[in-house]
């Protein structure tokens, strides 16, 4: 999850297809996903990188999310799919809500102008996502065509937005992708401080009260770790998605008694 649009993934320049190593699988539309096993590790060129090519259809994502693995690419790449070893990953229960953040909260709820929704403005907190500046970066990996495929994926009921709201203003979300009860964490965006940590909050306390095993973060930062996430191997990572996801899905809606379980 790439807290306030901040890419958790190291940055590469414009790879070309004969820049890669011969050994790194490259996709046809219609060709499933190598084993994660495959997956090149430190001493390969670029660590976690599994293959290249293919598309950003519904039914591709699904596949992806399902095995552990998720698309990042920058403008002028192909398509690039990563399964990074360890991964990182938030426990409900372990989520870490801050004194501040907690009174921050909880004074907003009390003076009635902070309000949390569920999938109300889904194309709006992916736009900002996509245009926020994240630091180091001269662009951004949420380029049209990922735009697109995870707008698609929304409409098929699969990706998911939530909004914090200051008054009538948009200041924060986040979005990721649900499967049985598992929650793959995207990207999140903060226009105030603190928003894009309420969105993260809000979200621990839907996946506390739906029994969500994993909030998928996909790379460590401090700032994820100073939330309560930590490392998982990816064979465990992958064992823990392949049970979650068979699991029936929660309806992504929000409820105000969720903070009860977080403040």
């Amino acid at each position: 999850m790439r807290l306030k649009a901040t890419l958790l993934k190291p940055h590469h320049g414009t790879m070309a297809p004969q820049a890669t190593a011969p050994s790194l699988p490259w996709l046809q539309v219609d060709e499933p996903f190598p084993p994660t096993e495959l997956t090149w590790g430190p001493n390969d060129p670029i660590d976690g990188l599994l293959a290249a090519g293919a598309d950003l259809s519904v039914a591709r994502l699904v596949s992806a999310y399902s095995q552990g693995i998720f698309p990042w690419y920058s403008k002028g790449q192909p398509i690039l799919w990563w399964s990074p070893n360890p991964r990182m990953v938030l426990q409900p229960q372990s989520f870490k809500c801050h004194p501040s953040l907690r009174k921050t909260i909880r004074s907003g709820l009390k003076k009635g102008h902070l309000h949390i929704t569920f999938d109300h403005a889904f194309d709006r907190v992916i736009e900002h996502c996509a245009q926020v500046h994240r630091p180091g970066q001269g662009g951004t990996w949420i380029v049209r065509d990922m735009v697109k495929a995870y707008q698609a994926l929304h409409r098929a009921g699969v990706a998911h937005s939530i909004e914090v709201w200051q008054h009538d203003e948009l200041v924060g979300g986040l979005y990721g992708v649900q499967l049985g009860r598992m929650v793959f964490g995207e990207s999140m965006f903060s226009l105030q401080s603190n928003a894009s940590k309420i969105a993260l909050a809000a979200l621990v306390g839907y996946a506390r009260h739906h029994a969500i095993e994993l909030i998928d973060c996909q790379q460590n930062t401090p700032h994820l770790a100073s939330l309560g996430a930590q490392e998982m191997s990816r064979p465990d990572f992958i064992h823990t998605v392949q049970g979650a996801v068979q699991a029936p899905t929660a309806q992504w809606r929000f409820d105000s008694v969720y903070w009860d379980l977080v403040l």
